[in-house]
């Protein structure tokens, strides 16, 4: 009898010794849960520095070129103009002129040990132009505003009245119809339509933050292209104050994510470029 009170007694103790541990788990699942949910991601936007193709103003999209002069210079002040920013992690488009862009900013905000971490996304490229990849902007705007019976001088008034945004999702569409006249299979890429755009980069984006969370990341860096963050900034905030003319190059757009919600801070920002110049 007393051997099996002994028995009870035991195993009471061991099930609150159990519970109590359990509890403690919990406990701290809790903890770990309210500490993620709690957590936010800080994505920088940055459109890269300037190139050959932007300065003689042909049609740069899935075509590449090196930076220009400039287009070092300018990148270089913006990672001076962000020393104060420890990036977590660092992902750019698979275009050149992005990751040029990336290394220099890197370089300069004394994160160079970061390059071998920086990961690479073809999904934030700049629009595909199809056949009018490397034509001049003006002969590929005309091309589209004929298709919509507009002179060239009408394409860009209506461009201005509806916004850029709009404005360049409707052009894809435009673009992508008519560049299936000109596409020869095997032989060069179809011009990418507005849902496949939008499509990709949202994917881009979404996949960037996932991993972030699960690295613990709160600063990221995204270099990638004028159209593609405007579409960006479109899609995530209808309301977002975007530029008439587009993003200047080496700019920063800041975006938040946390508690399952984008929210886009700023649009366009050359402050950090205007930091690093002052700091040279």
């Amino acid at each position: 009898m007393k051997l099996k009170k002994l028995f009870i007694g035991v195993l009471f103790v061991a099930m609150l010794v159990a519970g109590c541990g359990n509890g403690a788990a919990t406990d701290e699942k809790k903890v770990d849960a309210k500490e993620k949910n709690d957590s936010e991601v800080v994505i920088y936007l940055t459109r890269h520095g300037k190139t050959m193709l932007n300065t003689v103003n042909r049609s740069q999209g899935w075509i590449d070129a090196p930076l220009t002069p400039a287009g070092i210079e300018v990148a270089e002040y913006l990672g001076k103009g962000l020393s104060d920013v420890k990036f977590d992690k660092v992902v750019t488009s698979d275009s050149g002129r992005a990751i040029e862009t990336a290394e220099l900013v890197l370089q300069n905000n004394g994160q160079a040990d970061m390059l071998k971490e920086m990961t690479k996304d073809k999904r934030l490229r700049e629009y595909n132009f199809g056949t009018y990849e490397g034509q001049m902007n003006d002969d590929m705007l005309t091309a589209v505003a004929k298709e919509q019976g507009k002179t060239l001088d009408e394409y860009n008034e209506w461009m201005q009245e509806v916004g850029f945004y709009k404005g360049i999702l409707e052009f894809a569409d435009v673009l992508s119809e008519l560049d299936k006249k000109n596409v020869e299979e095997g032989v060069n890429w179809l011009a990418e339509d507005s849902q496949t755009i939008i499509k990709r980069l949202r994917n881009a984006l979404d996949d960037v933050v996932k991993d972030a969370e699960k690295e613990g990341a709160n600063n990221v860096l995204i270099v990638s292209h004028g159209m593609s963050i405007i579409t960006l900034l479109g899609e995530l905030d209808p309301n977002a104050e975007l530029p008439d003319g587009g993003l200047k190059n080496a700019s920063i757009s800041k975006v938040t994510y946390k508690d399952g919600k984008y929210t886009v801070d700023s649009v366009n920002d050359l402050s950090y470029v205007e930091k690093g110049q002052k700091a040279k």
